[in-house]
């Protein structure tokens, strides 16, 4: 089969052997689990993607309880072939919530309060992301208030559905929220806006205004201990660098409002998601240092609920200037731009083929402080694998199979969910 894929990376171009760990000496197949799903495999393919930089032709990948425990090139017998194998995906702007009801509205500045307690991993929306390639996403408050919480990274899959089987890390960072979403609603027919549905802010005025209240209101705190808050603790985090700041921003003037915020509190660690107008301020993005997770692309340009435009060739020119970003899918508002459509797009518009591939991998589970464990294809890592009928990415290949801790969720023998 030809895979044009492969042509993009130069180092597929040396005929080298790549392994890692030890090659089954013989073509025994893997053994079965006694008790639970079966978590150990070898499975074969026409090229593995691995997210390193290289390339794997005519390889395998040997799963042993749930991790990867070698990867190389061979031609040995496996339990399965497929044409070709990435690392699982990873989404940093999941959109996997239970609504309005996932959020404490009592406030409109909770920064302390985890998406952890609102999640439920029985909902079908966990399924349709891993069915779709992805295994590892991070899910945020909704963008309710102007400082929502904690978001947590979580599998889509694998083991029981609990939080302590699923969960990969919490304390990622504070959400925020400039666009139009936290005033949405607020505004009462008649009179002042009061209550928790009828409530400043009703504008993006005054969505800033709560943003930087809650800021002046921390360092004042910490020079005046009568005048801490609930929350204070956190907002120390984000001022001092422990915490980054995850602020979602669409259109171009909230994303000014971020980059100016940024500035005025000298917040060190600063991720703006939904990011779709960035080329009219791409002198300010590069200079501020900031890492973006950008708005899906989308057919009309048009993505997120402020509508914003982002051109296919966002992805390239971000990477031309050294920009550290993810592409996401999770927030769009059509099922059928889901992340595995993305890298595709992105090419179109002129980003290299490695760098697609990191940006829905390696790059995402750096950002989220996860490559430790999911990302790419290496040994000692999870065994999170996406299985292709073609070269990924491209409109002519489907996902056939996805494997999330060493579990086929989907099994590319039949191409059904297990």
């Amino acid at each position: 089969m030809a895979l044009g894929f492969l042509s993009t990376f130069a180092a597929t171009s040396a005929a080298t052997l790549v392994l890692v760990g030890n090659a089954p000496t013989t073509g025994a197949l893997s053994t079965q689990q006694d008790d639970g799903p079966r978590t150990s495999w070898t499975v074969t393919a026409d090229a593995i993607y691995t997210a390193t930089g290289t390339v794997i032709e005519n390889g395998f990948v040997r799963v042993s309880d749930g991790e990867i425990t070698a990867v190389g090139r061979g031609k040995i017998k496996g339990d399965f072939h497929v044409a070709a194998i990435t690392p699982g995906l990873v989404e940093a702007s999941s959109g996997v919530t239970i609504g309005p009801e996932s959020v404490e509205q009592d406030s409109e500045s909770t920064p302390h309060i985890s998406v952890e307690e609102g999640l439920d991993l029985f909902s079908t929306r966990w399924a349709r992301e891993l069915s779709g390639g992805v295994t590892t996403t991070m899910v945020s408050p909704l963008d309710r208030n102007v400082l929502g919480g904690l978001p947590v990274v979580l599998k889509t899959g694998g083991g029981e559905p609990t939080m302590d089987d699923r969960v990969l890390r919490t304390g990622v960072g504070v959400r925020a929220c400039m666009g139009s979403e936290p005033s949405s609603g607020n505004s009462p027919v008649f009179g002042r806006a009061f209550g928790i549905f009828n409530r400043r802010p009703t504008t993006r005025m005054g969505v800033e205004w709560v943003f930087r209240r809650t800021f002046y209101d921390a360092l004042r705190a910490r020079k005046d201990a009568d005048f801490t808050f609930e929350g204070v603790e956190t907002v120390y985090q984000v001022l001092d660098g422990e915490l980054p700041l995850i602020v979602r921003a669409s259109p171009r003037l909230d994303i000014i409002t971020a980059l100016g915020l940024k500035q005025e509190f000298s917040i060190p660690n600063v991720v703006i998601d939904g990011a779709a107008e960035v080329l009219p301020e791409e002198e300010a993005i590069v200079a501020s240092g900031v890492s973006l997770i950008l708005a899906p692309l989308t057919f009309d340009g048009n993505t997120g609920a402020d509508r914003a435009y982002m051109a296919w060739n966002t992805p390239a020119r971000m990477a031309e200037r050294g920009v550290t970003f993810a592409l996401s899918g999770g927030s769009s508002r059509n099922d059928d731009l889901g992340l595995a459509l993305q890298p595709g797009h992105a090419m179109r518009g002129g980003l290299a083929a490695d760098a697609a591939l990191a940006a829905v991998t390696i790059v995402p589970a750096r950002m989220l402080g996860v490559d430790d464990r999911v990302g790419s294809i290496e040994q000692g890592k999870h065994a999170d694998l996406v299985f292709w009928s073609g070269a990924p990415f491209q409109y002519t290949s489907s996902i056939t199979g996805v494997m999330v801790s060493g579990e086929l969720a989907v099994d590319p023998r039949h191409g059904e969910e297990l």
